[in-house]
């Protein structure tokens, strides 16, 4: 038997389909993985065994940069996160919620904004305060009139190549509709927003990668609310890159930023260098998480 090293790019009904030298290899998982807590997931590279195309077995599953649970995903390197600017209206505390998982998993966000062809001049929020805020910190902000309008979809290609991909956001927005277009094949139910809710429906399936522009796109749309059960207080600072620069001048190591003298990050949003919406959600979400019930997990 040949063994070979590859990426798992399909899981399904017990199989896992392996790429791996040009070709796609369907495969099993020896009965160990399940004595060892292990569940290979799509994206993992793997070591298998096979002979032939249909035949073979999923040996090890190497170590993971990061994962993702819906979709479940590993070593993911960029997260497109789509956000509409009306219907639903947008809102800067959940793009930083999407923008505070991304980094925390160590994910690049490239930020597209939707519907900016329905507003009407008399809302809250501009797309250029939306990419003041977010460009000036360092994320890609792309504005489409709709979701899968050419230009907005042509900028947004050019970040895929050599890079796995997910897309995910607020329900609604037009995840499904983006997909479609970069992946006319794909055919994604889209669920127009449901008028009693006012948000869109999920519409997901399993999870497979798709080659697409010298990348990988995964084709199922990812979580579309967060919650921070998983994360620390003092690892919740880490996740704002504006303050992680500013912190290397605040008086204390450890700086919260709530209310120790001589910080920086205080004075910059004084200042009006960091945003005063990415501060406040700063400071909803730690409150969030220290008044999180705890989780009790199972040894």
């Amino acid at each position: 038997m040949a063994f070979l090293k590859g990426q798992i790019r399909k899981a399904l009904s017990g199989f896992y389909y392996i790429y791996a030298e040009g070709a796609t290899f369907q495969t099993r998982a020896r009965g160990n993985f399940r004595n060892r807590k292990i569940t290979p997931l799509v994206g993992d590279e793997v070591m298998f065994e096979s002979d032939n195309p249909t035949d073979g077995y999923l040996l090890e599953v190497f170590p993971r940069h990061n994962e993702l649970v819906r979709p479940p995903v590993a070593n993911v390197d960029q997260g497109v996160v789509v956000m509409s600017m009306v219907e639903p209206n947008f809102s800067y505390n959940l793009l930083d919620r999407f923008l505070v998982t991304l980094e925390e998993k160590e994910i690049a966000p490239i930020i597209y904004l939707t519907k900016i062809d329905l507003l009407t001049g008399t809302e809250a929020v501009s797309v250029t305060q939306v990419k003041k805020v977010y460009e000036e910190i360092g994320y890609p902000v792309i504005a489409a009139t709709k979701a899968d309008d050419d230009a907005a979809v042509r900028a947004l290609e050019q970040y895929f190549p050599e890079q796995l991909t997910v897309f995910m956001g607020q329900s609604g927005a037009g995840k499904s509709t983006l997909l479609n277009k970069i992946s006319p094949e794909l055919q994604l139910a889209t669920d127009k927003i449901s008028e009693s809710l006012g948000r869109g429906k999920h519409t997901t399936r399993h999870v497979e990668l798709l080659p697409l522009y010298e990348g990988l796109v995964a084709d199922t749309p990812g979580f579309s609310s967060i919650d921070f059960l998983e994360m620390e207080t003092t690892e919740l600072p880490k996740q704002f890159p504006e303050f992680v620069e500013a912190s290397s001048a605040c008086k204390f190591r450890e700086c919260m930023h709530r209310k120790e003298p001589g910080c920086e990050v205080k004075q910059r949003v004084e200042a009006g260098t960091i945003a005063q919406t990415r501060y406040d959600n700063y400071l909803q979400f730690l409150l969030e998480i220290e008044n999180r019930r705890p989780i009790y997990k199972k040894k």
